[in-house]
């Protein structure tokens, strides 16, 4: 099946997701144990990506040091008021090896569940660290020289950027660095790359080229860490670029492999030329925080070539969950733009139930929380429109939003999308982000010389409006919409 211009991503986080599996099943659950009455209800929605997070191998060192940070741990007692010791497994990104958890399944589960998805023609997304190891990684007893070490001037310098580690071979305890970005203290879990050392990007390489015959693409954390000027500024070493001979070595041996970065600091066109297909749109989100039309509006004003590479969310496992972020009614709105763009659409679990607690990915737990059957109904019609055709595989465009009389200043509120399909349907989106009532002229509905009667039915709503064809392509299609309103008009001859 060809995959559409704008696909949809689902990500699951699969720990969290067996643990609530077990408990109705009364033992520990695995990959196998996933029904496929949930894997068709998740093909059923539109998506064609599943991202399975965290389920690599990790390890007691990386576990004792979440079990044992007491800023962490607040984290995790305010996310569980009844948090057990068990409940802490150690972060799915301070990974040991690439191979499956075994109390997930192992390497032979994630095969299975693997062919049940392309079964229903979802493609399988899995997560890639580039930047840092587990602690207690196999690679520093035997490729110790793959890590960043330190001295004794660093260590009294920055204790919390630097550990002893007791290597084998007789090597005794080595002076490693933490896995880190410029801006903040290292991960006490992690071990940091040396990606001035070839050998390490060489190594790293193999790694992916082994993930790449296991799914069929890789979400890489933080990738922007590796790039040679912030690794350079990072760790005062230079380094040759690593991410486009990775992607195009992995892709010499998958040709469709799909490579998406995690990616903030603008850095999302640099890693867009480094061989990704695509990357974290962290600016629209932002700017969909702030509650204004007009950041939002010249974001999207960018070129379709970067715009249909990003990857657009409203929440994902680092961010706080959309329904405590966005008051109801700007949550809706915020919805609209950015599921209803183009680029790839990332959902996360629980978004579409309302979830409020966001889940740390140290925890295999997470609380019960109770669906909000408002914000599910109206996910259920966003996904609808997402699964058409139009806003998949069609031509988008933005639209002018023109002063309805003088001195109206509330067009500046909106936001308006074109889409056109293969045949030559027609969607209107609009979107009022603002909490006031506001007014505009919405130019480019339609195309120079329409006439007659045409009708605008709101798919997400019972609306409909008879417009005149010459009206709308002279002085634009009329909207009078309260705070946060939004409607997704199918264009037809009435």
């Amino acid at each position: 099946m060809r995959a559409p211009l704008y696909p949809s991503l689902y990500q699951v986080n699969t720990r969290v997701w067996l643990t609530e599996r077990g408990r109705a099943l009364g033992r520990p659950a695995t990959l196998d144990d996933v029904p496929d009455a949930e894997l068709d209800r998740i093909a059923a929605m539109g998506f064609d990506w599943v991202w399975l997070l965290s389920v690599w191998q990790t390890g007691a060192a990386g576990q004792r040091v979440s079990r044992a940070n007491l800023e962490w741990r607040q984290e995790f007692e305010r996310t569980l008021s009844d948090l057990r010791e068990e409940d802490i497994a150690g972060s799915g990104f301070a990974i040991t090896r690439y191979t499956v958890s075994v109390a997930l399944g192992g390497d032979e589960a994630l095969a299975r569940i693997r062919a049940r998805l392309r079964e229903r023609g979802l493609r399988l997304m899995l997560d890639f660290v580039p930047n840092h190891t587990a602690l207690d990684h196999p690679w520093i007893d035997e490729h110790p020289e793959y890590y960043v070490s330190g001295t004794e001037l660093d260590l009294a310098r920055a204790p919390q950027n630097y550990i002893y580690v007791r290597a084998g071979s007789g090597r005794g305890d080595l002076l490693l660095a933490h896995g880190r970005d410029p801006y903040f203290s290292g991960w006490p879990d992690t071990l940091q790359l040396d990606y001035s050392n070839q050998a390490t990007q060489d190594a790293m390489i193999g790694a992916l080229a082994k993930i790449a015959e296991r799914c069929d693409g890789v979400r890489c954390d933080m990738a922007m860490l590796v790039l040679p000027d912030v690794f350079e500024r990072t760790w005062g070493r230079s380094a040759l670029p690593f991410w486009p001979e990775a992607t195009r070595r992995v892709r010499e041996k998958v040709p469709d492999f799909v490579f998406m970065a995690e990616v903030y600091w603008d850095l999302e066109w640099t890693m867009q030329q480094q061989g990704f297909d695509y990357a974290y749109d962290k600016r629209l989100y932002d700017r969909l925080r702030e509650g204004r039309a007009r950041p939002v509006r010249e974001h999207l004003g960018a070129g379709l070539d970067y715009q249909t590479r990003l990857a657009r969310f409203l929440e994902n496992h680092d961010e706080p969950r959309a329904a405590a972020t966005f008051p109801p009614g700007m949550h809706e709105a915020a919805a609209m733009i950015t599921f209803l763009s183009p680029g790839l659409r990332f959902f996360h679990q629980g978004q579409f139930e309302g979830r409020r607690m966001r889940i740390s990915p140290h925890l295999v737990r997470a609380p019960d929380e109770p669906v909000d059957a408002r914000l599910r109904e109206f996910y259920e019609k966003l996904l609808a429109v997402v699964r058409d055709s139009t806003v998949r595989d069609g031509e988008w465009s933005l639209l002018e939003c023109a002063p309805a009389w003088n001195g109206n200043w509330t067009n500046d509120c909106f936001i308006a999308y074109g889409w056109r399909g293969t045949a030559d349907t027609r969607r209107v989106v609009a979107v009022n982000y603002a909490a006031n009532q506001s007014q505009c002229y919405v130019r480019g509905a339609l195309p120079a010389g329409t006439t007659g009667t045409v009708r605008f039915a709101d798919i997400m709503s019972a609306a409909r409006y008879d417009r005149d064809g010459n009206e709308i392509v002279g002085r634009g299609l009329y909207l009078d919409m309260p705070a946060w309103g939004f409607h997704v008009f199918d264009v037809s001859r009435a």
